[in-house]
């Protein structure tokens, strides 16, 4: 996509400091605010599987069309990029149960390619590296006779590496809960609608930025066909809560807005899954704007 152009009476110092508070308050990469990559869950995103051992792989490539400004406006000049991850999330749910629901714990690895060409700040910068980690202690799953619900908790740890722009780690941890539901629609299943939501609390990173909070909701409206194929209308709303505070800290707060499709299909006999989509960025405030291409693997143990 080719950058638009911002207002004429823009100043360019103010666009250079503006720039480099988006980098500050939310580094180029895929999140809202905090760790959580929003757009990697869609079509009953919010139900829990029953008691095993799962892998997940969410193979995630988000092409940066351009930097925006407080208003959605793009920034003057090329400021592109590519972020390329795969997160490997391992989930085990036990034959357990707490409060009526099944209880499980996760973790997730990502591994994550940055490459980042903003003309604006003179950054040309790329990184391959391990990712901040997840611990997740607490995942609960309750499910009735057309509806699911999901609660977990955990912690995104500062594992990753903060020395290059394009560094993979956040340099601050983050403490995320979450909450959803999936409902089916009719009594055959075959159409669902979930809606899972992310609430991100983020403590203060390297240079003694409070980061402000971040909420994220992401949806799926799916039909499954007769053959096994589910098709998916899905998207993704994400708002920092609270803007920046302390250190170098600049106004702004970060809100993104996506809408895209998925499909899917899983072989039971194999206890194998896949899925695939594709999101748009139709609005974006105060971050990177572009496009979300991401491929799902589910393997059962």
């Amino acid at each position: 996509m080719t950058c638009v152009t911002v207002r004429t009476a823009f100043n360019p110092s103010q666009a250079l400091t503006l720039a480099a508070s988006l980098l500050l308050s939310s580094p180029a990469t895929l999140a809202v605010t905090g760790h959580y990559v929003p757009g990697v869950e869609g079509v009953k995103g919010s139900s829990v599987p029953p008691a095993g051992t799962y892998y997940r792989g969410y193979g995630v490539h988000y092409d940066i069309d351009q930097l925006n400004d407080d208003n959605g406006d793009a920034l003057p000049g090329s400021n592109t990029g590519t972020v390329s991850a795969l997160a490997n999330r391992f989930i085990h749910i036990t034959d357990k149960q707490f409060l009526n629901a099944d209880y499980g714990f996760e973790t997730i690895i990502p591994v994550q390619h940055t490459s980042l060409d903003f003309d604006l700040l003179g950054i040309d910068s790329s990184e391959t590296e391990v990712g901040d980690i997840f611990i997740g202690p607490v995942v609960l799953g309750w499910h009735g006779q057309q509806w699911d619900a999901v609660f977990a908790s955990g912690i995104w740890f500062d594992t990753g590496s903060t020395s290059e722009p394009s560094s993979a780690g956040k340099g601050y941890k983050s403490a995320m809960i979450t909450l959803g539901g999936n409902y089916y629609i009719d009594a055959a299943k075959s159409w669902s609608f979930s809606a899972l939501s992310r609430y991100e609390i983020n403590f203060d990173d390297d240079n003694g930025v409070n980061r402000g909070d971040s909420f994220l909701v992401e949806w799926g409206l799916g039909k499954r066909l007769s053959n096994g194929v589910e098709l998916g209308l899905i998207g993704y709303d994400g708002w920092q809560l609270e803007e920046n505070t302390g250190g170098d800290a600049l106004p702004g707060k970060v809100e993104k807005h996506a809408l895209g499709l998925e499909v899917g299909y899983f072989w039971p006999n194999q206890g194998f899954g896949v899925t695939g989509a594709y999101l748009n960025e139709y609005r974006v405030d105060n971050a990177t704007e572009g496009d979300l291409f991401r491929i799902g693997l589910t393997k059962i143990f």
